[in-house]
């Protein structure tokens, strides 16, 4: 059953997010997203059998919410390998802030939470693989610096554009997320692209 034809699992999905969203850091329990909900662990169960097809859902239903598909678009049909960066960053970047909580309840969670580790290990990968397009359209075009392999150079876009370090950037070191984006733009041209 698709989830617009299934109102409790909207419910759900809604409290789930809610929770996480609410104090990011802080593990949300099954039986608290289904008081959320206003349904019984019994039918939270029914729809979600553990927590991490709970967490998967939501990230992929705040996914749905925020449009993430038009978000990439321009990335996903962008005719150079440089611009395809450039949009991929800008995309990612400004859909960070939109996430962020959600993304640092899984975050924390991860180092002891089984199913909030292997949602977070399932999202990521979904990231790392728009990283791994960005670059193999560098590579395509001959504009992957000579220095890095393409699984290097994924390595590295990865890791810049990863929730931590946009996370360090704008609240630790109080960047704009303006800024951000631009001095990220910059800095993966710099490190990926031939001069």
């Amino acid at each position: 059953m698709s989830i617009e034809k299934n109102p409790t699992r909207i419910r759900i999905l809604k409290a789930a997010w809610k929770l996480l969203d609410s104090n990011p850091g802080v593990a949300a329990r099954m039986s608290d997203i289904a008081k959320k909900a206003g349904v019984s662990r019994q039918a939270l169960y029914l729809h979600f059998p553990n927590r991490t097809e709970l967490f998967i859902a939501t990230t992929r239903y705040q996914d749905a919410q925020f449009g993430v598909d038009d978000l990439l678009a321009e990335s996903r049909v962008a005719k150079t390998g440089r611009d395809r960066l450039d949009a991929f960053v800008r995309a990612w970047g400004d859909y960070i802030p939109k996430i962020y909580a959600v993304a640092k309840t899984l975050m924390v969670m991860k180092e002891t939470d089984e199913d909030a580790a292997q949602a977070w290990s399932e999202r990521m990968g979904d990231m790392r693989e728009g990283c791994a397009a960005a670059v193999e359209a560098l590579k395509r075009d001959g504009a992957l610096t000579k220095s890095l392999t393409v699984n290097e150079a994924t390595d590295i876009l990865w890791t810049l554009l990863s929730i931590s370090t946009w996370e360090q950037l704008t609240k630790d070191c109080g960047w704009s997320q303006a800024a951000y984006i631009s001095h990220l733009r910059i800095l993966c041209r710099h490190i990926l692209i031939i001069p």
